[in-house]
């Protein structure tokens, strides 16, 4: 690992000779989840290492990265949709660098689309060498040819890669790679490989330098977090970070039913610091789908553990995700999973429309649901998911709650917008002095998505 770290460092310093005294700008489009987020941070440290500045858009961009998702269809329409516009300030630019990165690089029939069909696509890697970027772009200046790296297995995690944060008050840190489950329609250990967990001490001084830097909210990261396996487990991990200062909450996702302890659920009880809030995947409410899946739960022990969460935090925000349509899904399996909705009340969800990925058991299934059953159920789904996420959120009219000021609402730079604890956005009407700052909010209004409401001064 330090011989990597000391390459990488070497070709960030060669380019950084390459290109000084000259006006070069980054932009980076990231397609995907939080791992994705996380790593886009990674690529924009190492950039900024390199002596690129962060631009606002690809007209201005010297370099432009793209860091795909292959876990829903529409992330390879996004992608593609993209890509082609860049086609024209390649044209206008010849010295413009385009870059493909992540999950999706990791397929090769999307590769080879992209090699034949997008030539002026200039560099190619995956999820497995995004710390050798400075190498690759070097190699790109100096050999003046496409260059195509994609692993097919992790080698090495390597620590101390340069990051770039989106933001100065919340920040994202990866404690898994990789999963282990082989749920039947993802993609992900295909792409991402086999789990491998990072040193407790190693995370331990990351959250220390994100405290340092003024960050008060951190959310742990990984495919399935609860496997998290190292010196200690996942709960053991919690409770050695918890007692960092200036980090005032700790959120994590993903959880899977099927790795979440009763020590888990003491964690998440006991410890000030850590969000009672818990996003926990149904994927679907039939026992025997479940079992199509590779899920290795039922609809019972689901509910049971949802039972004993609840027993052991009453006040507890519960969300999940749910997908429609798995291939065999019938009536009788959809009436189950509304059945869970019903039974659980979530506060919030994700749903999904099942689309086949390829290269998964499910998408080989002769017994895929047609488009316009999937969306009629889906429809019914949303509506059941809205009503509940709707009710939930009018029970916290007239209460108080602590809010972090994260910055200026997306849709009115007059309105602060944050989250409680149990993961809820609020908009409400602040002086932006109070950004970063925990703030007591009184609730005046509940959305299906969103809380209002109004800075509250005893």
């Amino acid at each position: 690992m330090e011989e990597a770290l000391d390459e990488q460092k070497q070709y960030i310093e060669r380019i950084r000779e390459m290109i000084a005294g000259k006006q070069m700008g980054y932009f980076i489009q990231t397609l995907g989840c939080q791992m994705n987020e996380s790593d886009s941070e990674h690529i924009a440290g190492m950039l900024r290492d390199m002596g690129y500045i962060k631009t606002e858009s690809v007209e201005e961009a010297s370099i432009i990265v793209f860091n795909t998702c292959c876990v829903r269809e529409n992330a390879e329409f996004k992608l593609l949709g993209h890509i082609g516009e860049i086609k024209r300030l390649k044209e206008i630019n010849s010295g413009l660098i385009t870059v493909i990165c992540g999950c999706m690089m990791q397929q090769e029939h999307i590769t080879n689309k992209i090699k034949k069909s997008y030539k002026f696509i200039d560099i190619i890697f995956g999820t497995y060498n995004r710390h050798e970027l400075p190498k690759l772009i070097y190699r790109k200046m100096t050999l003046k040819k496409r260059i195509f790296d994609i692993w097919e297995e992790q080698k090495e995690y390597v620590e101390g890669t340069p990051v770039e944060r989106t933001s100065d008050i919340t920040a994202y840190v990866p404690i898994v790679y990789g999963c282990n489950n082989f749920c039947s329609y993802c993609i992900v250990p295909y792409v991402r490989g086999r789990e491998i967990s990072r040193k407790p001490q190693n995370i331990r001084e990351e959250v220390e330098t994100l405290a340092n830097d003024g960050i008060r909210e951190i959310t742990l990261l990984g495919q399935n977090v609860n496997s998290y396996e190292s010196d200690m487990d996942f709960p053991q991990l919690l409770y050695y970070l918890s007692d960092i200062s200036g980090i005032e909450r700790i959120r994590f996702m993903t959880s899977h039913p099927k790795d979440l302890s009763d020590d888990l659920i003491e964690a998440v009880a006991s410890i000030p610091k850590l969000c009672k809030h818990i996003h926990l995947p149904l994927q679907s409410g039939s026992s025997k789908v479940l079992k199509e899946m590779n899920r290795h739960y039922t609809k019972e022990s689901y509910l049971a553990l949802i039972d004993r969460i609840r027993s052991k935090i009453p006040d507890v925000t519960l969300s999940t995700d749910i997908i429609v349509g798995f291939p065999g899904e019938t009536e009788e399996d959809f009436a189950e999973t509304l059945d869970v909705i019903n039974k659980v009340a979530y506060d919030f969800a994700y749903t999904f429309i099942y689309s086949k990925r390829v290269g998964t058991p499910a998408e080989k299934r002769e017994d895929q649901i047609s488009d316009e059953v999937k969306d009629e159920r889906f429809g019914r789904l949303k509506n059941i998911i809205d009503a509940y996420s709707l009710s939930s959120n009018i029970k916290d009219v007239g209460r108080v709650l602590k809010v972090l000021a994260e910055g200026p609402s997306k849709t009115n730079a007059d309105i602060m917008s944050g989250r409680t604890e149990s993961n809820k956005i609020v908009n409400f009407s602040c002086d932006p002095s109070f950004k970063g700052s925990m703030v007591d909010v009184k609730i005046i209004k509940g959305h299906t998505w969103h809380l209002e409401g109004e800075k509250y001064d005893i």
